[in-house]
């Protein structure tokens, strides 16, 4: 296909210049940090699935020399430069980290004969060859323990690059995790994953081809690897701040962080070393509140107590500070600044935006008018190159408030679909509206354009001057954005615009995490699969017994709500199925019928048409849904 990029706009061009004069580019302090204790290179940085497969490629990114081109703005520029930085690093004697092998870290704890992992990265391949350089250059040292800090996917899903079930099970390795890990991991990869993951595909710009027009990096690290996502289960919980473990000699201090950059998260302090893993919590930019791929709206309040609290433990004599993305800080007044102005951020976004919600400003009219203190805004370190502050005020206002803004007129309005045609017919059809739209587009009202051009696509979706003029403003408003998810979406949405739907490049509700469905968890994910309409009439009940568990369910099918108890029950259900947990997930495969969960370990008793009545019923996800036209 035709090269369909176009160069930067005079407007984003004058844009890129006046931030170049007004941000502090001649600090060039994260450039030494970012290699400082190199090890060693991973050359080439490419990495095969057995199939032969590149599932990471961080080699893609040798364009990232010199100056930011026009088409890139100049701040994203220099973090994507410094998130490309690959390799092994010593951070301090006996602390290593792989960075640049993944959208996140791992780091090694070295003990008397082994090593502690903290962090997988997100897929077994990545977390494999990771492991591998490490030994590369400092010896062939056994895991003795990995710890999950938090529980997304890109902290997890490499752990079989890095230990096997066998040894686990074998007691030979522990894996610890915080209070709720499992039930996270897996629900916010199950329960709305489809739609995660397709939007996802638009964040980290999946389909983007990378260079100065196309991907050049998200902000919190480069992209996302395309390999095996995998999970073991954790051996040990922490649960509680102060708790200690000695593993191989290494001293482990835990401090909990739920509900902050993850619903179940913890901070690591290694008193022997004087160094501190932030987990997710600290990082060189603002995270998100609310991520765009979607999830539960993040606590900025609870955040900023959490790393108030994380000042006060270990701040008097923390001497370095790693997470699980970017790079180290060194010396405890830079690590104590550093954590500082961090928690300073979050407070400050959540603190203005109530006082400001409670004046009766809305959220996009918050997001408009707040400002950040010039010490924040001059430190690199609280930038909004993954997060953003604009998106994260929108998102503590839904904390808040929800998503209705109080005005009436919002209370009801039409769909996408429905308002796009009547604003369309109102402003004297669709040609009139793209031409109009043309001048603002000329003068670099981009944000205005991609208002008013959307209406007419999605009133007129076959409307081609429409499509091809919001693609050239979606680009423009992307080569202009200093956050990189900002523009890997208006990137991706250019793409999907020009050249067709790329569907779901990555996905995370991989088998091993299905797997790991608790009972309750799996009949919740069928449940959202049922076709309420078409199973209005239906009624049906099937029971589930467990045998290693001793746990009998009655599942209930009535008024289009597929429900489940475990109180006694007088009468027989219509079928019975008969298992244990291990084999219980074959279930969420959607194969409901006798012969199919037989061959799963499933034995079925009673009438077994109502498996295929309830197969009949589901209605998953799609993986292809449209984003930037209607369905």
């Amino acid at each position: 296909m035709a090269n369909t990029r176009k160069p930067a706009s005079a407007t984003i061009v004058e844009q890129q210049r006046k931030l170049l004069d007004s941000l502090p580019f001649s600090d060039t302090a994260d450039f030494d940090d970012a290699t400082r204790g190199l090890v060693a290179r991973r050359q080439p940085n490419a990495v095969k699935a057995e199939d032969g497969t590149v599932v990471w490629d961080n080699d893609t990114y040798s364009f990232l020399q010199g100056d930011a081109p026009d088409t890139v703005n100049p701040s994203l520029w220099r973090q994507s430069k410094l998130c490309a930085i690959e390799g092994l690093f010593e951070v301090v004697p006996g602390i290593y980290q792989v960075r640049g092998m993944d959208l996140s870290n791992t780091s090694f704890i070295e003990g008397d004969d082994g090593v502690v992992v903290i962090d997988t990265l997100l897929t077994e391949e990545t977390g494999r060859a990771a492991l591998e350089l490490y030994r590369e250059h400092r010896g062939d040292r056994p895991v003795k323990a990995i710890i999950y800090t938090h529980s997304h996917a890109d902290h997890f899903g490499g752990v079989r690059g890095f230990v096997s079930e066998e040894e686990v099970n074998a007691g030979n390795v522990k894996i610890f995790a915080p209070e709720g890990f499992m039930e996270h991991a897996i629900s916010e990869n199950v329960y709305a994953g489809t739609a995660m993951n397709r939007r996802a595909g638009y964040m980290f710009g999946a389909a983007l081809a990378r260079g100065p027009e196309g991907q050049v990096g998200a902000g919190l690290g480069q992209t996302l690897s395309t390999g095996t996502v995998t999970l073991l289960p954790p051996t040990d919980i922490i649960t509680t701040t102060g708790h200690e473990e000695v593993v191989d000699g290494v001293r482990l201090v835990f401090q909990m962080a739920p509900d902050t950059e993850a619903p179940s998260e913890m901070l690591i302090y290694l008193p022997d070393f004087k160094s501190l893993c932030a987990a997710e919590d600290a990082t060189h930019t603002l995270h998100n509140l609310l991520t765009l791929r979607g999830a539960v709206v993040r606590d900025p309040h609870g955040w900023a107590k959490y790393l108030t609290e994380t000042i006060d433990l270990f701040g008097a004599e923390v001497e370095s500070v790693f997470a699980s993305h970017h790079w180290p800080v060194w010396d405890n007044e830079r690590v104590v600044d550093f954590l500082t102005k961090q928690r300073d951020l979050y407070a400050y976004v959540h603190d203005q935006t109530l006082r400001m919600l409670n004046k009766g400003l809305t959220g996009p009219e918050i997001a408009e008018a707040i400002e950040l203190p010039p010490a924040l805004e001059n430190a690199w370190s609280t930038h909004g190159y993954y997060g953003s502050v604009n998106h994260d005020v929108k998102a503590i206002y839904q904390r808040y408030i929800g998503w209705f803004d109080g005005n009436p007129a919002s209370l009801w309005e039409h769909t996408p679909v429905e308002q796009s045609k009547r604003y369309v017919e109102f402003m004297g059809g669709a040609d009139a509206v793209v031409s109009k739209a043309r001048e603002y587009f000329d003068a670099g009202d981009y944000r205005w354009v991609a208002q008013v051009v959307n209406h007419v696509v999605f009133a007129q979706p076959d409307h081609a001057d429409a499509k091809a003029l919001l693609a050239d403003t979606y680009e423009q408003l992307g080569y202009g954005a200093e956050n990189g998810t900002w523009r890997d979406f208006y990137l991706s949405g250019a793409t999907e615009l020009r050249e067709g739907n790329f569907g779901t490049p990555t996905e995370t509700n991989a088998p091993d995490i299905i797997a790991q469905l608790s009972p309750s968890m799996l009949f919740d994910a069928i449940a959202i699969q049922i076709n309420g309409p078409k199973a209005w009439d239906e009624k049906l009940s099937i029971d589930v017994v467990l045998t290693d568990l001793d746990e009998r369910y009655r599942l209930q099918l009535a008024n289009g709500a597929l429900t489940y108890s475990t109180y006694p029950k007088r009468d027989d259900a219509d079928v019975t199925l008969t298992t244990t947990r291990t084999a219980l997930p074959a279930l969420a495969g959607g194969a409901l019928t006798a012969d199919g969960l037989a061959q799963a370990g499933i034995e079925v008793s009673g009438d077994a048409s109502v498996l295929s009545r309830l197969g009949a019923l589901l209605d998953p996800g799609d993986k292809e849904f449209a984003i930037v036209t209607p369905d």
